[in-house]
């Protein structure tokens, strides 16, 4: 007999911890190699884990909602091998010692009175670290107290609700946002410590900028006497919720707007579309004509095609276009098209609908969602004229388009100048003005434009 470690699943290079949801089997019970052993949940998506053995499951080490990081022992399966084949576990995106210690800090006792009240500092985050109690921390709470200036004697003070009384994410969320007094603050100027990326990110040697760590959130309580009604966010709401306010506390946004003649794509669309569907069994919709434009306009303005890491700008190769898609439940998330300049207008149609479909029946994979290097998204979909989207961090930039609507529109021609009823749609995009300044923001938007008023009539496939 012999004991298989399960662990938490590597669910791509951006992505440090998991939700646990829901276990499908329990103690005692059989279990089948590449059995489905619980659901999981990260700020991207939801997912199974399947069994890497197969056995008895002999012990479940983490409860549903706790939120583990990657690369942890979450279950234990007893085999009936005499020996225990060696599972190939993923590479660990916890994170890990930096190259040397943060720089030591002199502390004024006459201004905080206690040095022991100094916010912790982690030193290294190759094992989970011990309070005076015996209690562990995973590195994740570390980083957060570090960041928030909880010193090693306030967390041992939390309440935990994790295995074994282990304080989780949300315990320390919770108590920061009912944190009556701020934290205690050195006298002394220092660089705040960041625990580096996983080693195995292309990057990872590209040193975190202090101004792209999330914020704390505080909530005010609001008084609830009267005709009220008080509805909990879900999950994914309140993931969204941390991640626009974090992108809006992270990123300099400013918004450009501009206005697209679209009658000729609108005509083309509708001569074409039926025998479209009947030829390729697809319908085809704008979203792939504008992806397409976006697209052409990422290969003459690479530089929205970027990320900021610290000091650094990331310049991107790959174009991977994030769709911003609604869910049934209100919620949208952002699958993504890789390598979208490699397709043509019939590969992006059918990829388009292939991840429509997968995120409106919950079918997406973790890797559907991850490497998104500049996002679109149509809120003309709801009706809207225009919109001031929120970047979707760490990309530099997003892309609306309104409703499309019938004006009477002045029409330039060597004949004079006309009134005509044409196809109108507003278009909007956000940028970060870190990098992107006002002029190139405005040049892309009216290359896009461009790109779609000199869209043919005639265009064959």
């Amino acid at each position: 007999m012999s004991v298989v470690d399960i662990i938490m699943p590597k669910l791509g290079e951006s992505i440090m911890e998991a939700t646990v949801l829901k276990w499908h089997k329990k103690v005692g019970d059989a279990v089948k190699l590449d059995e489905t052993l619980l659901d999981i949940a990260t700020d991207k998506v939801d997912s199974e884990v399947p069994s890497t053995a197969e056995g008895i499951l002999e012990e479940i080490v983490c409860n549903e909602n706790d939120v583990v990081p990657i690369g942890l022992v979450i279950a234990r399966i007893k085999t009936s091998q005499a020996v225990a084949q060696a599972v190939p576990l993923p590479e660990p995106a916890l994170p890990v010692a930096p190259p040397a210690p943060p720089p030591a800090i002199s502390v004024d006792s006459s201004a905080n009175g206690n040095a022991g009240d100094v916010p912790f500092q982690p030193s290294s985050f190759e094992s989970a670290p011990k309070g005076e109690n015996g209690r562990f921390y995973s590195p994740l709470v570390m980083n957060i107290a570090s960041r928030e200036g909880i010193s090693l004697s306030e967390l041992e003070k939390i309440s935990g609700s994790g295995n074994e009384g282990r304080v989780t994410k949300k315990d320390i969320l919770h108590y920061l946002e009912n944190r009556q007094s701020a934290p205690i603050v050195p006298s002394v100027q220092h660089t705040p410590f960041v625990a580096p990326p996983s080693h195995t990110s292309p990057i990872a040697s590209v040193p975190v900028s202090p101004a792209t760590e999330s914020p704390s959130v505080h909530s005010v309580d609001h008084p609830t006497n009267g005709n009220v009604e008080i509805i909990e966010m879900d999950r994914m709401r309140r993931l969204i919720s941390e991640h626009m306010t974090r992108s809006k506390a992270t990123s300099a946004h400013v918004t450009s707007f501009s206005e697209a003649d679209v009658t000729n794509i609108f005509v083309w669309r509708d001569s074409i579309k039926k025998d479209f569907e009947k030829r390729e069994g697809e319908k085809i919709t704008l979203t792939p004509i504008f992806i397409e434009a976006i697209v052409k306009c990422l290969r003459k303005f690479p530089l929205l095609n970027s990320s900021i890491q610290g000091d650094k700008i990331i310049v991107k190769k790959d174009i991977n276009i994030g769709m911003a898609t609604a869910l049934p439940t209100g919620n949208l998330i952002v699958p993504v098209i890789k390598g979208a300049d490699h397709f043509n207008l019939i590969g992006l149609t059918k990829q388009v609908n292939r991840l429509a479909l997968q995120s409106r029946t919950g079918k997406l994979h973790p890797t559907d969602t991850q490497d998104g290097t500049f996002t679109f998204t149509n809120v003309g979909t709801f009706g809207s004229l225009m919109g001031t989207p929120i970047i979707n961090q760490p990309q530099v930039a997003i892309l609306a388009t309104g409703t499309i609507k019938k004006k009477p529109i002045v029409v330039e021609s060597d004949k004079g100048d006309s009134i005509a009823i044409r196809h109108m749609m507003f278009v909007s995009m956000s940028y970060d003005h870190r990098i992107i300044d006002g002029a190139m923001g405005a040049s892309f938007l009216t290359e896009f434009v461009k790109t779609l008023e000199s869209f043919g009539k005639d265009r064959t496939l």
